[in-house]
Order: C-alpha cells, then structure tokens, then sequence
C-alpha cells in the first residue's frame, strides 16, 4: 500500500462507496476536506479518554544529519570527516555531557534536557538499513524488518489491535489520531476502518476553499443517498458520516479559532502545526495520536545553514510546544518523539552536504520522562573511508517502550515480537 494514496472528491454513491473500500476508511478526499471518518465497519474504532496519555509524532523528512544535530564535540575524528561542515566553535554548542552537545540553535531543547523533560536517544536505526526515502520511511512507519513489507502502520496495529471497541453511536465520538500532513501518513494505516482527521496547512483558508468550491458536490451526493438507501441502509449510514465529518470540521475550527496559546510558536511550518495540536489538546478533545512533519532535511548541498535553520524551527516549535502543554497542565499527559527515516553519512560530500545514511539520532520530550539527557552511546566514528554508522538501538525499542510504558498495550501484539525497552519511561 503506498503513502501516496490519491485524493480526490467523490460525486457519486457509487464512486464513494468505491473509494472506501480502499481500506484507509473513510478520509479527505481533497487537499482542502476534513478527513472523513467511520464507515460500516467502524466496530472497533477505539473509544479514547481525556484522561489517557497522548502521543505526538514529529517526522523530520528528508533524513536528517544527527552528526551536525547533536555534534561529538570531543571526537576529533568528527572534524576530520568533516573539515567544512564540522561545528568547529565548541561555545556555540549546547553540552549535553563530557562527549556530546546539541547544535548551537538547539538551546531552548537543551534547557528542557537539563530539567528532566527531554532525552536524546543515540545511534537509532534498524539491520540491513536501507538508503531509499520511501523505503526506509516505509519500514519506520510501518515497524517491518528491512526485508518485510506491511501495509498497516504502526499507529494503525495499535487501533487495530489494542484499544476498546467504539460506542454503538461509533460516529459521534473525537477521531483516534489526527495528522497535520497533506495525505495520510502510513503510520496510520489500518486494516479496520478508523477514525481518523486532517488539519493540513493553513486550516483556516482550506475549511474556506472547501466551502466555498466543493460544497455544491455534497448536496447531490447526499441527495442520492436518502433517494436510494430507505432508512437504516449503509447508504443512510454514510450520508449520514459525510454530515458528521462535516460537523467535526466545523468543530474543530471553532477550537483553533478561540485557542489561546500561552507560548509563541515559530511562524514555521512545524510551530504552526503544534500550536495547532495544542490547541486540540488543550479542548479536551479524546484523541490518542498525533502527527506533524517538518520537511527539508535531505541536505545533499549546502546543508550548513539550511540545516541549522532547520534545527532552529525544531527546537523552538518543540519547546513552545511543552512551554503551552504547561501552562494547560497537560505536560505529563503528553509525550512528544521525532524520527526521521535515516541519518546522513559521517563523512562530507564535496557539494558541502551529506548524503544519505543509518543511524541518527531520536528525540523524546515530556514532564513526564524517567529519564532526561543522553541514553545509549555517542557514534563509533572509527569507521572505514566512505563507512556508515552502526545503529546501536533499533527504532523498535522506542516503539516498544512507548506501546508499553505510555500507551499501555502489550508492544508484541503490535509489532509482532519483543523487543528490548528503554529506560526514558516509568
């Protein structure tokens, strides 16, 4: 199943009910709709609570350089695989310990670590790592083995497999996971039909658009429905989820239009989308997951100050972030983690970037953390001319850690085997 599932505006009963048999339920289906909910199937859509942990996913797209992230300063075999790129002024950089330091933009993020509500896990990747975008974004969304190939996320088993069925009144309830991306990310994907909701780009301007350019193809659509379905049919079921979606939308945008927030968040892409998470959050509304993406992490030239500006947004977005769950007290219900789909090799290329690589590093924040600062050890950076890095903790580990200590389910249920856990959760 592919992450780039197309989207369009179905006009017919027929085309509709087509296009939910897809197996992603029932979803937007333009860049500008909500993401349509429940459908026939909606048995086990899970039921959240306000009173449940949250999770929230940031993707960094692109692959980013955990090298130039969080920089073995004490290494000086880092400067010689790095002559140009290397961040040579250790006072611009944020010491995490005696070996490594985040990069100079990351001092807000450094402050969180130094009181306990922010860990970066060293050296995270998989066996036999692949170098493709999609692939390895692929087997990190879906928790595969590098030779295996899902087509449900990992979030997706979770839904599938691990939370209470849904109400009889299953299409009245808060969505299980909402996601600030264009499309549905696979880590998403389910095999039940789950309850799910866009709230891509400028949320504002799309609800408008959608309005304003699709709303005549619902009437005729819905008209269909009550014309052929008599009542209690599956058709009156879906007019009746189409006006739902509808009204969540509605909902939703009543929520991010009175939000308050009690930080300021970065202009950038990643702060809007988490002020957004925020604000949804901070409205007690009962969904379990979270997803943002910030792109342009795949720094083949160049990367210097694109990347620094990059790290810049992340940890500015990422700490007004946990700055506004505090201010709601909401801190220790909420546990925030980055991915990224590889790090970037060791050594430099002679455009003045990197290319694509394994292991990097992986970011965790919560008042709620065990365990803050650094876990697992710095790069082995003793490498052969044009050698990789070797992962030292599988992704899966996290993912286990998180199934188990925060979300409360048993990781092998989800991800098909143990793994071992971490220590950043109680």
């Amino acid at each position: 199943m592919s992450n780039n599932y197309t989207q369009r505006l179905p006009t017919t009963r027929r085309e509709f009910l087509r296009m939910t048999g897809t197996g992603l339920g029932l979803l937007a289906f333009s860049a500008y709709a909500p993401r349509f909910l429940t459908d026939a199937a909606a048995a086990n859509v899970p039921a959240p609570q306000k009173d449940k942990r949250i999770l929230v996913l940031v993707q960094l797209a692109g692959g980013n350089d955990g090298l130039n992230t969080v920089v073995p300063y004490a290494n000086d075999l880092y400067y010689n695989l790095r002559p140009r790129l290397g961040i040579k002024d250790v006072t611009t950089l944020h010491k995490l310990n005696d070996s490594v330091a985040l990069a100079p933009p990351c001092g807000a993020l450094a402050n969180l670590a130094k009181d306990g509500k922010f860990a970066v896990l060293q050296n995270v990747g998989y066996p036999n790592p692949n170098r493709s975008h999609f692939r390895s974004s692929e087997i990190w969304e879906t928790a595969s083995d590098a030779d295996a190939f899902l087509g449900d996320g990992w979030i997706g088993r979770y839904l599938d497999n691990c939370c209470e069925g849904a109400p009889a009144d299953a299409h009245n309830h808060d969505p299980a996971a909402v996601h600030s991306t264009l499309t549905l990310p696979q880590t998403f994907f389910a095999k039940d039909s789950q309850n799910y909701f866009g709230i891509s780009g400028n949320f504002r301007s799309n609800a408008r658009q959608y309005q304003r350019k699709d709303g005549k193809a619902f009437k005729p659509l819905l008209d269909e429905f009550a014309e052929i379905a008599p009542p209690g049919d599956t058709g009156n079921f879906l007019s009746h989820t189409l006006m739902d979606a509808l009204v969540t939308e509605k909902r939703v945008q009543k929520i991010l239009d009175a939000y308050q927030p009690s930080a300021t968040y970065p202009n950038a892409a990643l702060g809007q989308s988490l002020k957004r998470v925020a604000s949804l959050i901070a409205s007690g509304l009962e969904t379990r997951v979270y997803f943002c993406s910030q792109t342009g992490y795949d720094t083949h030239a160049n990367q210097f100050n694109n990347h620094q500006r990059l790290l810049g947004d992340l940890s500015d977005s990422l700490a007004a972030f946990q700055k506004d769950l505090e201010a709601h007290g909401l801190d220790k219900q909420v546990l925030t983690m980055t991915f990224s789909e590889f790090g970037r090799r060791p050594y430099e290329n002679d455009a003045q970037g990197t290319d694509h690589g394994t292991a990097a590093p992986l970011f965790v924040m919560s008042g709620a953390l065990k365990q803050g600062g650094v876990i697992g050890e710095a790069p082995d950076l003793n490498i052969p001319a044009k050698g990789d890095l070797t992962y030292k903790i599988d992704f899966r580990q996290v993912y286990a850690t998180v199934l188990d200590k925060w979300m409360e389910t048993d990781p092998a249920a989800v991800l098909g085997q143990k793994f071992t856990e971490l220590p950043f959760l109680g």
